[in-house]
């Protein structure tokens, strides 16, 4: 099995590395290096360093709609193109130069939650499940035909950093064991149900901010589905707050208004919602280290009755 591989980060690279394993990779396609850090060095996709490492031949063509690419990668004489988390739509042309077209490893269980965040969204949204899906491309955003899945419970500590490292592994043993069943003709392509699309649009700094005037439930999600980027984030006197790590709690706020600190242990900060509390248990002030709840309170001086904020805090 001769196979082009289209992947960038980390998520990509447990999926190369089956891969590389059980086929002829002729070429990795990843998306050009890009400044980064303090200094803006330029710095390579994750999945580039790896096939460096594995001595595959990689491509980052800036553009992927013009007819040279596309040829070029007919002249590879693939039978079968894989993409996962690449990071651009595919033209018709690319998809169609290898003999069997293009598949992709979706961070869902399709048609819930296409587009480009999809593992954060499933937290956020409360999520029992979720899993990966093995699809035929088309030219819409994860809207071709299913041909396998695999599905994995979403704990209730779970933030978008380890479940999407979960993911990253299943969609990796997904390729071995349905590529070349697909390869050879004995999946059959499945048309995903309309009726049951959501949308995880792509992260914006908005979407962390926290909403004090909500269930603790939904808090604790938010809290886990925005972590690692962009950070669920709230304001304490003017200050902007990062929340790393929380756990909700269904004990009755009683008179205290949402944001409001009815609580502090060394374990973590209590802050009331209009439904339940939330244990704040890893923070980071702006401008300071990331700490723990005994350390932020030290050093911060907080005091019950204080109040977080949702106001003023995308920046």
């Amino acid at each position: 099995m001769r196979l082009v591989f289209f992947g960038s980060p980390d998520f990509a690279v447990p999926g190369l590395e089956a891969l590389h394993e059980i086929s002829d990779v002729a070429a990795v396609i990843s998306q050009p290096d890009r400044p980064a850090g303090r200094g803006l060095a330029l710095r390579p996709p994750a999945v580039k360093q790896r096939a460096l490492g594995l001595g595959l031949d990689v491509w980052q063509p800036k553009k992927v709609r013009t007819p040279e690419f596309a040829e070029r990668l007919r002249e590879l004489n693939a039978d079968v193109g894989v993409v996962v988390a690449y990071g651009r739509i595919l033209p018709r042309a690319v998809l169609d130069a290898p003999r069997t077209g293009c598949v992709n490893v979706h961070a869902s269980l399709l048609p819930r939650w296409r587009g480009a965040a999809p593992i954060q969204w499933s937290i956020v949204n409360g999520d029992p499940e979720t899993g990966v899906t093995l699809m035929q491309m088309d030219e819409g955003m994860d809207t071709g035909p299913i041909l396998a899945t695999a599905r994995t419970a979403i704990e209730r500590n779970d933030d978008a950093a380890s479940l999407s490292e979960r993911l990253s592994r299943l969609g990796a043993e997904l390729l071995r064991e349905e590529l070349p069943r697909y390869v050879a003709g004995e999946l059959t392509p499945t048309p995903q149900d309309d009726a049951y699309v959501t949308m995880a649009p792509l992260l914006e700094k908005a979407h962390g901010r926290i909403d004090w005037n909500k269930p603790s439930r939904e808090v604790h999600n938010q809290i886990r589905g925005m972590t690692p980027w962009p950070g669920a984030h709230t304001t304490l006197d003017g200050r902007r707050i990062k929340v790393y790590r929380a756990q909700f709690s269904t004990l009755d706020p009683e008179a205290a208004v949402p944001g409001q600190v009815i609580a502090l242990d060394k374990e973590g900060i209590l802050v009331a919602c209009t439904d339940g509390t939330i244990e704040l248990q890893e923070l980071q002030e702006s401008g300071r280290k990331r700490m723990d709840a005994r350390a932020f309170i030290s050093g911060r001086g907080i005091q019950v009755g204080d109040r977080f904020s949702n106001e003023g805090t995308d920046a």
